[in-house]
């Protein structure tokens, strides 16, 4: 898990006609904040099943659901037509724009049939969604460390997009990626990584050891020959381009420009393909 973002509303088009059109460009742009528990932020902790889920009166955020998990609280917040997720008070990630989290499964899938893709990070369901958009992915393995996100993927994130989840092609493994790295069976025709804010900003120190160079050994046995890659990051870092250009022959940096503050950076590397940019929008 990863993001920034901040609880300004957005403005322009609407969730429900925008939200899973990968074409869709939402004009808001958010950016990494803390949740201010002393302006009163309402809090309305509910099940799944209590629909319709709470709204505030005054257009402040509102909580749908709390957690505390051994990294600290979790929590799901609702602004107006979006979620939003924190983390001990540091606003991760939210529905508003998912552009750059299909752009890193887009970017890394080849072309294909009978493709096996890993995703470490479900997030709010972006990136698996791209995933099983694409022709030709016949298994999507995801690794989730928190079960909380996963819940709230069936419950109160559920049909934010088309696919999800519980999708036959989907195999869901709830746990720390790092841990889960020696347990799967078999290799990936690409491997996409968005558990954190990138290697240069971490929300989670310990996510560290995934950037490091032994993971990246690790990663690049997973790969099928041909196979790539793929790590989101919030901001461009030079180190790590020059990290990955240590263990893999082809690298390749893909920004997704934003319409406030640096651009969202999807890196891509490969042992033998030449890594030319994804076709599709």
């Amino acid at each position: 898990m990863r993001r920034h973002s901040s609880a300004a509303a957005a403005h322009g088009p609407t969730l429900d006609s925008c939200l899973c059109n990968p074409s869709a460009h939402l004009p808001f742009r958010p950016w990494k904040t803390l949740l201010d528990k002393s302006a009163g932020d309402q809090e309305f902790v509910t099940c799944a099943a209590m629909i319709p889920l709470p709204h505030s009166r005054d257009g402040r955020p509102v909580v749908v659901d709390r957690r505390q998990t051994p990294r600290g609280e979790l929590v799901l917040r609702r602004a107006g037509e979006h979620f939003e997720v924190i983390a001990d008070g540091t606003f991760l990630m939210d529905t508003r724009d998912g552009r750059s989290e299909r752009a890193l499964v887009r970017e890394a899938v080849p072309a294909g049939a009978g493709l096996r893709l890993l995703l470490g990070g479900l997030g709010v369901g972006f990136s698996l969604d791209e995933a099983l958009r694409l022709p030709g992915v016949a298994e999507v393995v995801v690794v989730e460390l928190e079960a909380a996100v996963v819940e709230w993927a069936r419950s109160h994130l559920l049909g934010r997009c088309g696919r999800g989840v519980d999708d036959p092609r989907v195999r869901l493994i709830v746990a720390d990626l790092r841990e889960a790295l020696g347990t799967l069976d078999g290799r990936f025709d690409a491997i996409c990584l968005d558990t954190d804010n990138g290697p240069g900003w971490l929300a989670h120190p310990a996510n560290a050891a995934i950037y490091a160079d032994t993971a990246l050994e690790g990663l690049r046995r997973l790969l099928r020959p041909g196979g790539r890659l793929a790590f989101w990051a919030a901001a461009a870092d030079a180190g790590f381009a020059a990290r990955l250009r240590r263990h893999f022959a082809a690298v390749r940096t893909v920004a997704i420009a934003v319409p406030r503050g640096p651009d969202d950076v999807v890196y891509l590397a490969s042992d033998t393909d030449r890594l030319t940019p994804a076709t599709s929008p």
